[in-house]
């Protein structure tokens, strides 16, 4: 069975092909085309978005084809996935009627896909054993998300930020510290030459009293740990010092962030008897991240799974792995097929 995916979900145009039976399913073709213009303004900015999308849609979507082997009649594709929430909904508008279209074209079913539901599905296609029972830490720029998932489309909700995502928080530190957008890669590669003694900030939302059941046991907040950033970074300026402080800062914040994300993540694959750990979004291919997830869960058997770079960001690939998956259980859309900014995963239900 093979599966065309769609993303258009935010700053990525990217399409994919995908093919197999069960969860032995390998990616044939990944092409992922990003819009470097929103680094002029420091983040994504929606009608450029849209329209960049528009522009590029259809080339990527034949190349991924081609690379495929696949003819651009649709012959040998069973179905077109595609992200239809959450993101920015011009963007998600322009794959969803793109996806619609060429199906009705081609005679194949189209399926609504969450982008959300992609990332879980990404790892994988790089690890064939992140399969379920896992724990997941979903974390981009958008979301952060703390997940059991006992089954492929069965999703137990465990803790989420209540302010910004991991990602989010990356990319306006960055922008305090006077590194590019986005801000996850540079804070990680300044945060490589950082005294981990010079600036210590609190981890978010940890504490020791902390006990199964309390509100703030799985859940996140970065808002906080922006603000003494931003406090730290004021005083650098203030002394002349911000270039020299730079890297210990970004030490700093990428410690303290990451400690939290680990600790919680240890926390919920161990109440939950899970020895598999899965990480997605973009903020999952940080190294320092990875490695801290590793060593709290090593003492209880736990194994982490990362997706590669390529799978991290917003890719098409995680979106057919998803899409197949339902079309195997005799999912589909119809045309009434639409794009929403927010939506709960499908299967999703809280603690």
């Amino acid at each position: 069975m093979r599966v065309l995916g769609i993303e258009s979900s935010c700053d990525e145009t990217s399409a994919a092909v995908v093919s197999g039976a069960g969860d032995d399913v390998r990616l044939e073709s990944l092409v992922i085309l990003s819009q470097d213009v929103h680094r002029i303004f420091g983040g994504v900015v929606p009608e450029i978005a849209s329209r960049a999308h528009l522009t590029a849609l259809v080339p990527v979507a034949r190349q991924a084809l081609l690379d495929a082997g696949v003819p651009d009649t649709g012959k040998g594709v069973d179905a077109i996935a595609v992200t239809h929430a959450p993101g920015l909904v011009g963007a998600l508008l322009v794959g969803v009627a793109y996806a619609k279209s060429l199906a009705a074209t081609w005679g194949v079913p189209v399926l609504g896909v969450h982008h959300m539901e992609g990332h879980l599905f990404a790892t994988a296609l790089d690890h064939p054993d992140a399969v379920p029972p896992f724990t997941a830490l979903l974390v981009s720029g958008g979301h952060t998300l703390l997940l059991d998932v006992a089954a492929w489309g069965e999703y137990r909700l465990l803790g989420s930020t209540r302010d910004d995502a991991a990602g989010e928080a990356f990319d306006k530190v960055a922008k305090l510290l006077g590194l590019p957008y986005p801000g996850g890669r540079p804070i990680e590669m300044a945060a490589r030459d950082g005294d981990p003694a010079r600036h210590r900030f609190a981890p978010p939302m940890l504490h020791g009293g902390q006990q199964p059941g309390d509100a703030d046991y799985y859940d996140l907040s970065f808002s906080g740990l922006k603000t003494a950033v931003l406090r730290a970074v004021r005083a650098a300026e203030a002394a002349g010092s911000l270039d020299a402080e730079r890297p210990h800062l970004a030490r700093g914040f990428q410690d303290a962030l990451i400690t939290t994300l680990a600790e919680k993540t240890a926390r919920a694959a161990r109440a939950h008897g899970r020895t598999k750990v899965v990480l997605g979004g973009g903020v999952a291919c940080n190294g320092a991240l990875q490695e801290r997830i590793r060593r709290a869960v090593s003492p209880f058997g736990g194994v982490v799974f990362a997706p590669s770079p390529t799978l991290a960001t917003d890719n098409a690939g995680m979106i057919a792995r998803a899409g197949h998956w339902r079309l195997a259980r005799g999912e589909h859309s119809d045309a009434s097929l639409n794009a929403y900014a927010s939506l709960p995963i499908p299967g999703l239900r809280a603690t």
